[in-house]
């Protein structure tokens, strides 16, 4: 007969009552869901508390090897009982971790953290179990396995430095997906992927780079999408002294208040940098609304630098190798150049392509110069323009809304930009309201000075009925630049025909138009 005497002296063992405790606390552990971490936390505790009493009442010491003297039945249940107990400590202090271990708006990085310090507990736990219950002699396994991992972290230091890069990068967050960012080497371009081992960013060429986060980490970066999209730009231009460098400064704020493609807020800066007797250097301070408009923002930039000095009559500096003659700047800011002829800026309207030179010449003739003062209104929303007018001088904003509080700004126009060709043409309103930013000078075409050059060549309405419907002036039929008429080549044909046949010369000069008109440009 089998004696079941030692098996039920073991089930009567008080170990094996902290035994049995400690599974049911694995268990309650399991069931708790993940999103009750205060229960969890709670449940944990009151389970290791419990066997810390039961093991300190028995006197068993979970953080001492074994004596060696007790029985096989007894030395396996103080093993499972030590076990155990450093099972529910880490578990424990698990709990604390990823409770209290957070950083506020950054769950990210938080939980980053909460896993490196989990694995450190969880090693930890390793150890203890080797050593206090399988007294298996840890100091001599760590001595030896340090050779190993001095022998592997030599073999794997560019990947472990990649890693370990990674983990601060992370933790820092200099960069997230989306940014651009360049190096202190040049590199440059938007991040697209990010992980532990590199970081790949996709250049302006469209390539996609991947950088070992080491060499990131050492290089250094610098985050152009921070604080924010927007992105600060400087532009310098050589002007020569054919005025006062106060008028020349003046001249270089139209430029950036003409700019449609720059930020108004913060203000654009213009900062002289250097002054002799051949030139002065200004320097154009702006911001654009994300790295994208770079390119566009300077060409705009340059063009509108030409454009506006032009037409009050400072010329860009020649460079250093071209011979010249120095003469003496003015004092009296006396202009040495001219300004913009009412031929320079016809040619270069799109319309008036398929004129001839002569024909370009004629209509030349028939100008009219007219001023606006600051402040004044051009036009206003739904007006019917009988003229075509271009910009000589100043800068003129288009506006949608008729109160004051619902007014939106959509635009600027710069000396060379024209508006009103729609009603010279076709009879069709505006439809933003103008306004003088400043003092503004413009030519005037009016229907009367157009008609005969329509009515010595029928076929040229077909032409401008072409190139309206692609809408060619700054800001198309909407005041938003590229679009396109909502009205049809056929249509706008019909409007021509039936405005320059039917439209008698009281319709041409019978409205009164603010502004100051005056003689025909020379």
């Amino acid at each position: 007969m089998v004696d079941l005497g030692p098996a039920m002296n073991l089930w009567n063992s008080p170990l094996m009552y902290i035994v049995s405790l400690g599974l049911a606390g694995i268990v309650v552990w399991n069931l708790v869901p993940a999103r009750f971490a205060n229960a969890k936390l709670v449940v944990q505790l009151v389970f290791f508390l419990a066997m810390s009493i039961l093991v300190l009442e028995l006197r068993v010491v979970p953080y001492e090897p074994a004596r060696g003297d007790e029985t096989t039945s007894g030395a396996i249940l103080i093993g499972l009982v030590k076990l155990l107990w450093w099972v529910h400590l880490a578990w424990a202090l698990i709990g604390f971790v990823r409770i209290y271990v957070v950083f506020e708006r950054k769950p990210h990085e938080a939980r980053l953290l909460q896993d490196v310090v989990v694995g450190v507990v969880y090693t930890g736990m390793l150890l203890s179990i080797l050593a206090f219950v399988f007294a298996v002699p840890v100091g001599t396994l760590i001595a030896t396995s340090g050779v190993f991992a001095v022998m592997l972290g030599l073999a794997l230091q560019n990947t472990l430095g990649d890693v370990f890069s990674g983990i601060a990068l992370n933790l820092g967050r200099p960069y997230v997906l989306g940014n651009w960012i360049i190096l202190n080497d040049g590199t440059e371009g938007r991040v697209v992927e990010t992980n532990w081992r590199s970081t790949q960013l996709l250049t302006p060429a469209h390539n996609i780079i991947a950088l070992p986060n080491s060499l990131v980490a050492k290089i250094g970066v610098t985050n152009l999408s921070g604080p924010d999209e927007s992105h600060g730009l400087a532009v310098t231009v050589k002007m020569s002294l054919t005025k006062t460098p106060a008028v020349i400064v003046d001249t270089m704020r139209m430029v950036l208040l003409s700019c449609n493609s720059i930020l108004q807020d913060p203000s654009p800066v213009v900062a002289i940098t250097s002054l002799d007797a051949a030139a002065i250097e200004i320097e154009l301070s702006f911001r654009v609304a994300s790295l994208d408009q770079r390119i566009t923002a300077r060409n705009e930039i340059f063009d509108l630098v030409y454009r506006h000095s032009r037409s009050v009559g400072v010329l860009l500096a020649a460079p250093l190798s071209a011979s010249i003659a120095v003469t003496s700047p003015p004092i009296d800011g006396t202009p040495t150049s001219q300004g913009f002829a009412a031929i320079d800026l016809i040619k270069a309207i799109p319309i008036f392509s398929t004129l001839t030179d002569a024909e370009q010449e004629v209509l030349a003739a028939t100008t009219s110069v007219r001023s606006y003062r600051k402040g004044d209104v051009v036009a206003e929303q739904g007006e019917m323009l009988p003229s075509l007018m271009i910009v000589r001088k100043g800068i003129i904003v288009r506006q949608h809304g008729q109160s004051n509080a619902n007014v939106q700004e959509i635009g600027r126009l710069a000396p060379g930009d024209f508006f009103g060709e729609t009603g010279l043409l076709a009879g069709i309103g505006e439809t933003s309201t103008l306004r003088a930013m400043t003092h503004v000078v413009v030519y005037e075409i009016d229907q009367q000075s157009f008609a005969p050059l329509l009515l010595d060549r029928p076929e040229m309405a077909d032409d401008l009925a072409a190139t309206l419907s692609r809408g060619t002036s700054a800001y198309g039929e909407t005041g938003i630049p590229g679009q396109q008429h909502d009205s049809s080549k056929f249509a706008l044909l019909k409007a021509i025909q039936a405005v320059f046949h039917t439209a008698p010369s009281e319709h041409v000069r019978g409205r009164g138009r603010p502004g100051i008109r005056k003689d025909r440009d020379s």
